[in-house]
């Protein structure tokens, strides 16, 4: 039945474009490089054994050693794994797991990407779902090759590429082979001239979308660039072995704080890794310990996977995707899980060495004028003995007492004056390091939800369902009074009730019923069945649009009395991913 339903949305929607297909050209041959790009494009000579056995039959190798295709590239370890799962899938490779990882590995640090090319994109191998724009409106062309592109997949795919012209030349004729409704959906023109000229201006741009784009990106991302010059010629394994302090951020539970042990596995320069994490989430009181093993790629590409002991399921496994600094004092990324990547962790790790750290503070803010507070600093080698003195929070917020203090943690209770100063304070303790900050308001004014557009998708019978988190931020009208200007001060989450509301797009809507339901108290939403549902009219399946609304009660700065204040975002609940392309396994 799944299949049948699948031909019965596809076929028509073939059969209509293909009649189109003969009034276009038939596709066109990329022409041969020329001396000159071969020149600046040398190509890279393979000399894995492996590379060669597995991939020869195809990809021909010349005097040089350098292979047909293969050696005109340079992308992330999830971009080489992408190609050989194609190179499986479509031309019958013939390939045991463990050798497809090797070849990833090996191309992946021998012709992989620079930190300052992949960086730019790391939203895509973060798997983070936000509204990126590559191109500026003014660049036209630019602007066209990024709609062309995302017609079909995000640009950060594009953008952790590197190819010689000719090998964008080829990707674009690919795309034509093997996906011919690209032709339709962004490549080619199909009705009148895109962009006309001004009044006095130059005659109409009839070149098509796809040589626009093959321009743009040959000259945007080349093969040879400085600075994959400058990394590969240093490039070495990273030595990460020792005990390293996180902090971090999990929507819908506020901030995390915990240490990582790394060490190593293998061979010294392997760059493989195994860790021992542990971390207390604040806001819930959870503890949460979790062992994994990591490679690092190219030298800072640090792709791995790490499984709590116990705690919640949906973040039982979870998969790592961090950038390593060139000093190997940090690292940043993104932790993740769920059937869309939907839910993570935003992490910072920084090695301990033998001064205390300061790394964040528990609480998001501190009240003026409302007596004694507690608040709760983590960090690493916090020392055992602090005086009041030792801490410093700004003006208006006084010292009161040390509560408690630990290697990790420190709990101090604090005053801050009727007067203080609305805003955001550093933390300073005496001879630590860190950029800890806690708020200080005399009042929420407003809150928001965030995010302001979400999105969901049904599924749970024959489709993985997609969840989303909701969050409520506070806030405090900065120096002019007025709530939603440059000068606001976020103030962090808050425990808000949530519930959602139809939004009328269409007359007699009834999306709120059957599209899902929200979890008043964390604000998750959760979205229902796949597939028709005779409850609903015409038998429709249970997609839709709804307002999420968030509710928090806060006193009212004159009376004191108890008032609500609201926000809503819009949220979005559609159909399965019926064909997921990313299935990316380089962290195993």
């Amino acid at each position: 039945m799944k299949r049948a339903a699948l031909l019965l949305v596809v076929l028509p929607l073939a059969f209509g474009v293909r009649s189109r297909a003969a009034q276009q050209p038939p596709l066109s041959t990329p022409a041969a490089p020329t001396a000159e790009t071969e020149k600046a494009d040398e190509g890279f000579p393979i000399t894995s054994d492996l590379v060669k056995r597995k991939c020869s039959s195809c990809h021909r190798a010349d005097d040089k050693g350098r292979m047909t295709r293969i050696s005109y590239r340079r992308t992330t370890p999830e971009g080489w794994e992408q190609t050989i799962k194609r190179m499986i899938t479509l031309n019958n490779l013939k390939i045991e797991p463990a050798e497809a990882r090797e070849i990833v590995r090996y191309l992946a640090d021998h012709q992989g990407l620079a930190p300052d090319e992949a960086k730019p994109a790391a939203f895509e191998v973060e798997r983070r779902q936000i509204d990126f724009e590559w191109a500026d409106k003014s660049d036209k062309d630019k602007k066209l090759t990024e709609e062309t592109c995302i017609a079909c997949h995000s640009i950060g795919r594009v953008m952790l590429q590197r190819r010689t012209k000719s090998e964008w030349e080829l990707l674009v004729a690919m795309h034509r082979g093997y996906y011919w409704l690209s032709d339709f959906q962004a490549f080619r023109h199909t009705g009148p001239v895109r962009r006309q000229p001004d009044a006095q201006g130059p005659p109409p741009d009839t070149r098509q979308p796809m040589d626009v784009a093959i321009a743009q990106l040959s000259t945007a991302f080349p093969l040879a660039t400085p600075e994959w010059a400058a990394w590969s010629a240093t490039m070495r394994p990273p030595e990460l072995q020792g005990k390293w302090v996180l902090s971090g951020y999990q929507p819908g539970k506020g901030p995390i704080f915990g240490q990582v042990a790394i060490a190593g596995q293998g061979a010294p320069d392997s760059g493989e890794f195994t860790t021992e994490i542990t971390y207390t989430i604040p806001s819930t009181g959870e503890h949460v310990k979790r062992t994994g093993k990591a490679i690092v790629y190219t030298g800072f590409q640090w792709r791995g996977r790490s499984t709590a002991s116990a705690g919640d399921e949906r973040d039982h496994e979870l998969r790592e995707v961090m950038f390593v600094d060139r000093d190997w004092r940090r690292a940043s990324g993104r932790w993740f899980t769920g059937a869309y990547d939907e839910f993570g962790i935003d992490v910072q790790l920084q090695r301990i060495g033998g001064d205390p750290v300061v790394t964040g503070v528990g609480q998001t803010l501190l009240k003026a004028g409302s007596g004694a507070q507690e608040l709760h600093l983590f960090g690493a080698n916090l020392p055992a003995r602090v005086a009041g003195a030792d801490l410093n929070f700004g003006p208006g917020i006084s010292v009161d007492r040390i509560v408690n203090a630990t290697p990790d943690q420190l709990v101090v209770a604090v005053s801050v004056a009727k007067n203080a100063t609305v805003g955001r304070r550093s933390v300073f303790l005496k001879g630590a390091t860190g950029d800890a900050t806690v708020a200080v308001c005399d009042d929420i004014d407003y809150i928001k939800v965030t995010p302001q557009a979400g999105m969901a998708r049904v599924g749970g019978a024959n489709f993985p369902k997609q969840f989303q988190q909701f969050e409520a931020i506070a806030y405090a009208n900065g120096p002019d009074g007025k709530p939603d200007t440059k000068d606001d001060v976020e103030l962090g989450p808050v425990g808000a009730t949530w519930a959602t509301e139809e939004y009328t797009a269409t007359f007699e809507d009834d999306d709120k019923d059957f599209v899902g339901t929200i979890d008043p108290k964390t604000g998750l939403f959760t979205p229902n069945l796949d597939g028709p549902n005779p409850k609903r009219k015409h038998n429709a399946n249970n997609y839709g649009d709804v307002w999420v609304v968030a509710s928090f009660q806060s006193p009212a700065p004159s009376t004191g009395a108890m008032r609500t204040l609201r926000a809503r975002a819009h949220l979005l609940v559609t159909v399965p991913l019926y064909i997921k392309f990313d299935q990316a396994e380089v962290g195993r």
